[in-house]
C-alpha cells in the first residue's frame, strides 16, 4: 500500500472507531516506512463526500439548537460539536495528503501526523461523551469543514490558506473560553481534554501556515495581499472575532494577516 492509497481508505471509512484506527495504524506505518510516497501515482479522484456514519444526521448551522452549558445536556451537546469537528479534521489531514500531488516530502508527514493527532482528540472527546451517558451521532451536526474543504480542492495554496488558518484557527479563538467557563463550573476532565487539544491545534494551524508560504513562494505571490483577497473571495460568513492573538501568532500569523482578518470579519459583519 502506498500513502494515497492509505488515505483514501482512511477517507473512506464510514465507521468512526475504525477511521481513527485505520488513521493510527496507517500514520505509524508511514512514519516506519512500511507505507511510502510514490514517486509517481494517478491524480487523485474527484472529490466527494467522505465516509459518514448515518448518524449524526447533518444540517444548516443555522438549524443547530443553542444550548447553554449549565445544564448536562447543554456540555454533552458542546462536547459532540468538538468531536464532530475533529472527525470531520481527520479527513481535512488525509485529504490534504492524498489531494494534492508532487510535493515535498515533508507536506505529507506533516498532514498524516495532523491526521493522527486528531484522530486521538475524536476518541477522547467520544470517551468524554460516553461517560456523561451519550455518543457521537446523539445530536445533529453540520458539514461546514467538509464544504470548505470542496471548494479548495482544485488549489493547494487555497486548502491552507483557508481551512487550517481560518476553519480551524477558529478553535484558537474561542475554546480558551471554553475552557474558562467549564473550570469555573467544576468541569475538570473537559477542560484537561481541551487544554490538550488547543497546544496540539497550535501546531496544525501552524502546518498550514508554513505550507501556505511555501505555496505562495513556488507561486510567486506576495502572501499577505493573497491571504487578504482569498479570505474576500471565500470566506463569507466564516469570520468571527474577537481573535485569539497569542495563539494565532504562534501558529505562524503575522499582524498584517490578523489585520487583515479584522478588517474583512467587520466588513462582512457590515461594520
Amino acid at each position: 500500500m502506498d500513502l494515497f492509497e492509505a488515505a483514501r481508505a482512511c477517507l473512506d471509512e464510514a465507521d468512526p472507531a475504525r477511521k481513527v484506527a485505520l488513521t493510527h495504524e496507517y500514520a505509524a506505518a508511514f512514519a516506519r516506512g512500511d507505507i511510502v510516497l510514490p514517486g509517481q501515482a494517478p491524480p487523485p479522484e474527484p472529490i466527494r463526500m467522505p465516509g459518514r456514519p448515518e448518524r449524526p444526521k447533518l444540517v444548516h448551522p443555522r438549524h443547530l439548537p443553542r444550548r447553554g452549558l449549565g445544564s448536562d445536556e447543554g456540555r454533552a451537546a458542546f462536547l459532540h460539536a468538538i468531536a464532530h469537528i475533529e472527525l470531520n479534521a481527520i479527513d481535512l489531514g488525509w485529504d490534504a495528503a492524498y489531494r494534492f500531488r508532487g510535493l515535498p516530502e515533508q507536506f505529507y508527514r506533516d498532514w498524516v501526523q495532523v491526521a493522527d493527532d486528531e484522530a486521538r482528540h475524536f476518541t477522547l472527546l467520544r470517551d468524554r461523551l460516553r461517560r456523561m451517558g451519550r455518543d457521537y451521532g446523539d445530536f445533529d451536526a453540520h458539514n461546514g469543514l467538509w464544504e470548505m474543504c470542496e471548494k479548495t480542492a482544485h488549489d493547494g495554496l487555497a486548502r491552507m490558506a483557508l481551512v487550517p488558518r481560518v476553519l480551524e484557527a477558529r478553535g484558537l479563538d474561542v475554546t480558551p473560553g471554553m475552557i474558562s467557563r467549564l473550570r469555573d463550573m467544576g468541569d475538570t476532565d473537559t477542560v484537561a481534554i481541551l487544554e490538550l487539544i488547543l497546544r496540539e491545534e497550535v501546531a496544525h494551524v501552524a502546518a498550514g501556515s508554513r505550507w501556505y508560504r511555501w505555496y505562495c513562494e513556488r507561486a510567486g505571490v506576495e502572501p499577505r495581499a493573497r491571504f487578504r483577497e482569498l479570505l474576500h473571495e471565500y470566506a463569507g460568513g466564516y469570520l468571527h472575532g474577537p481573535f485569539n492573538v497569542e495563539a494565532r501568532l504562534m501558529a505562524g500569523f503575522d499582524e498584517d494577516e490578523l489585520e487583515s482578518l479584522r478588517y474583512v470579519e467587520a466588513e462582512q459583519a457590515g461594520r
